[in-house]
């Protein structure tokens, strides 16, 4: 049992070192959002709340100039005010700024939040073997190895919930007959939208897919669903 504590020990760090951040994550988005209330946008969007039944897709906007969209660990969907401002201006389409909306809904959907917090803790009890049994093997480095692998774990599954979500939001954006033309052109934009182009990290460090890997995927999937023509190099 004794040898099991540094386990768990790191297992209950992690889930700890989780709610601490949801909780302080949470009071800053109450903090620094309000209700998305641009009609045109909300037109859009709203056109993904009937295939699920809803009235309405509530969605905040969170007060910094980055464009992204997130899913708070409480289910609340948020899209930056740079994002807003990026639909304003003409450089994204309400159907581009809806498909950011499906991807993270798709994340609360399929409980990414709650799979990441198991990772997490996951991921820390792994650090913490690697680093117990590299740190005898390799003195002075091996803390550093296992930190590194480590961090290729969580690339990893964090790449995995992303294709999810994309594969979840093209399924509802087709339902709500809008389509998946939009998910993938925002795609392309993404990079030159975010000042990020030009500067991805390696494929297997990055938290997030290639641009043509998720393009690829949902054509894939377009073609599993009979919505798209055989991929003639197939």
């Amino acid at each position: 049992m004794l040898r099991l504590a540094p386990i768990l020990l790191a297992v209950l760090y992690g889930l700890v070192l989780y709610h601490f951040s949801a909780w302080r994550t949470r009071r800053m988005l109450d903090a620094q959002s309000r209700p998305l209330d641009d009609p045109a946008l909300l037109r859009v969007i709203d056109r993904l709340a009937a295939p699920l039944g809803l009235r309405q897709v509530p969605v905040r906007v969170y007060e910094i100039a980055p464009v992204n969209g997130l899913a708070a660990p409480d289910g609340r969907i948020f899209l930056t005010r740079g994002f807003v401002e990026k639909f304003r201006a003409g450089e994204v389409t309400g159907e581009e700024m809806a498909s950011v909306v499906a991807h993270e809904m798709g994340h609360v959907a399929l409980g990414h939040a709650r799979r990441r917090m198991i990772d997490f803790s996951g991921q820390n009890a792994v650090r913490v073997v690697l680093a117990t049994v590299l740190g005898r093997l390799l003195p002075g480095v091996g803390f550093y190895v296992a930190n590194f692998l480590t961090t290729l774990l969580a690339a990893r599954l964090s790449r995995q919930d992303e294709f999810e979500a994309d594969e979840w939001a093209s399924a509802l954006l087709v339902k709500a007959g809008i389509g998946t033309a939009p998910q993938k052109s925002l795609f392309v934009k993404l990079g030159r939208l975010t000042g990020t182009e030009g500067r991805r990290p390696a494929v297997w460090l990055a938290s997030h897919p290639d641009t043509e890997a998720r393009i690829a995927a949902i054509e894939a999937n377009e073609r599993r669903w009979g919505l798209a023509p055989p991929d003639p190099r197939a």
